[in-house]
């Protein structure tokens, strides 16, 4: 009898783990069926709805067809690139997804079922997305935005303030939803010199910020 209750218990033992199995590979609990990680979730979502812009740098690779494809093509000012068997096609507007369909459909003259991927390189981003800095920063120039993006962020794209730079009398011009231009007020010399965290203010879209000369 003992040993049959043995038998019986580790029989019983047996279905438990398998059930345990079973519900490991059928449900979302366990790593092989985990939802994917909310940072990895977000990245996704940005990169699906990106928005080339004039400026950018993409790959078009046009899958078992190397001669069509190219790499570092730059979206020229009009925002159009040129790739082999296609002289214009408009890129900036679009996402990388709906640029890599527009391309298979125009090589379907030449080529039967053309796959195509794009990707981007590097990125500036469509103008009404930049932040522009002009002025006494040590690098000027213009920043694709990202969400959250502070006036320090920008600052360090930037590297900082050059030694004539009139810090605290900087100002970022802004586009308000009605087409109306507002200006606001900005000490960046107390923030970068002295820490005031109360002038780190957010960026939005399109902002243009300038940083007049110090007057000797």
């Amino acid at each position: 009898m003992d040993g049959v209750d043995v038998t019986r218990t580790g029989y019983s033992r047996l279905l438990l783990v398998a059930a345990g199995l079973s519900s490991c590979l059928l449900g979302p609990g366990c790593s092989g069926g985990a939802p994917p990680a909310p940072e990895t979730a977000q990245r996704s979502a940005d990169e699906s709805t990106y928005v080339i812009g004039p400026g950018d740098t993409l790959s078009v690779f046009v899958y078992r067809s190397p001669e069509l494809s190219e790499s570092n093509l730059p979206v020229r000012p009009d925002g159009r690139i040129s790739v082999p068997l296609i002289e214009d096609v408009q890129a900036a507007g679009h996402t990388p997804t709906q640029l890599a369909r527009d391309i298979e459909q125009r090589l379907r003259r030449f080529v039967k079922d053309p796959t195509v991927t794009v990707i981007v390189r590097s990125f500036i981003g469509p103008f009404n997305r930049q932040i522009r800095v002009i002025g006494e920063a040590t690098e000027p120039m213009a920043i694709p935005y990202r969400e959250h993006m502070t006036i320090l962020d920008v600052m360090i794209a930037t590297r900082g303030l050059t030694r004539y730079a009139a810090g605290n009398s900087a100002v970022i011009v802004r586009r308000e939803g009605g087409g109306e231009q507002k200006t606001m007020k900005v000490r960046l010399g107390d923030l970068l010199k002295n820490g005031d965290i109360s002038q780190n203010v957010e960026m939005q879209p399109g902002d243009t910020l300038i940083i007049p000369q110090t007057w000797f």
